[in-house]
């Protein structure tokens, strides 16, 4: 196994949200994850990349995200750091939280679920999501505030852990497709699907947006859920326009709040209007959840 290590630099603060945007997008589907922490008050932010992925990747990706930024490219170290079970770290760092009708807590913490709210139980792993991040919340918030009668075919591209579709099936008791390119992923979202009690609700498939066969031939669909990068939802616009009937939805998130004016051009043109958002603070930087609906 490849040892952990961390690249991190120095940024303006006026940067930070822009190289964790460029970072996230080349090196998220790698296994990496970007971090970024405030060196001091109203002053520059520390930009990390953990992994333990090809170092090289990281070089290019830096080097990438400087170029599109317009800027020389920073000085930045490698550390290599010490063999600890990051995973289990990270699990025991988290901790139970309500966001919107729902109560999302790891395995180990599964009492004192408050009444009225439907537990969702999901443990920080390999896969990504855990309800923690502002994109997350943010889809988790506007699936409840959707007319039950109007998702009865729904998917979710790029599931990662499952937490959205466990969530569609869950509040509406019904069924609900997941795909992801990421067979590990798929693994990890088929398995907290049967520990949430939905395991015959969530049906999850090896998938690079709606393609696997499972997915194309459910369409066209009322929702179509993506939580996942502003590139890629640009790239996915055209499929996901044709997939999603007349009156459909789509409900968007992985893009900050200056990147949504890219996305809703993209999914204009091919016929998606705006009908609400949400907004949402990770880390001092704010992302932005799109509801749109098919003309």
């Amino acid at each position: 196994m490849s040892p952990v290590r961390k690249a991190g630099f120095v940024a303006p603060a006026a940067q930070r949200a822009a190289w964790e945007a460029h970072l996230e997008e080349r090196l998220g589907e790698e296994g990496f994850i970007v971090t970024s922490s405030e060196v001091s008050r109203d002053g520059p932010w520390r930009i990390d990349v953990f992994g333990d992925g090809s170092v090289v990747l990281v070089e290019e990706a830096i080097a990438a995200a400087a170029l599109a930024l317009g800027i020389v490219e920073p000085d930045w170290t490698w550390e290599e750091l010490p063999d600890i079970d990051w995973v289990a770290e990270n699990q025991r760092s988290f901790r139970p939280f309500a966001v919107g009708p729902f109560w999302v807590h790891p395995s180990h913490v599964a009492d004192g679920i408050p009444a009225g709210l439907l537990p969702l139980r999901i443990d920080a792993g390999l896969a990504f999501g855990t309800g923690t991040h502002a994109t997350t919340r943010g889809c988790l918030e506007l699936l409840a505030t959707l007319d039950p009668s109007e998702t009865a075919n729904s998917v979710d591209v790029g599931c990662g852990s499952g937490i959205l579709a466990i969530a569609m099936a869950k509040l509406w008791r019904r069924p609900v497709l997941g795909g992801d390119d990421d067979a590990e992923a798929v693994a990890v979202a088929e398995e907290n699907a049967g520990l949430n009690g939905v395991g015959d609700l969530c049906r999850f498939v090896v998938s690079s947006g709606l393609q696997a066969p499972e997915l194309a031939e459910r369409a066209p669909y009322d929702l179509v859920v993506a939580n996942i990068l502003a590139g890629p939802l640009v790239d996915l616009s055209e499929s996901f326009a044709a997939a999603v009937r007349p009156g459909g939805r789509v409900l968007l998130s992985g893009l900050l709040v200056e990147q949504a004016a890219l996305i809703l051009a993209a999914y204009a043109r091919r016929g998606l209007a705006f009908e609400r958002r949400l907004d949402l603070e990770t880390d001092g930087a704010w992302w932005r959840t799109l509801l749109l609906r098919r003309d």
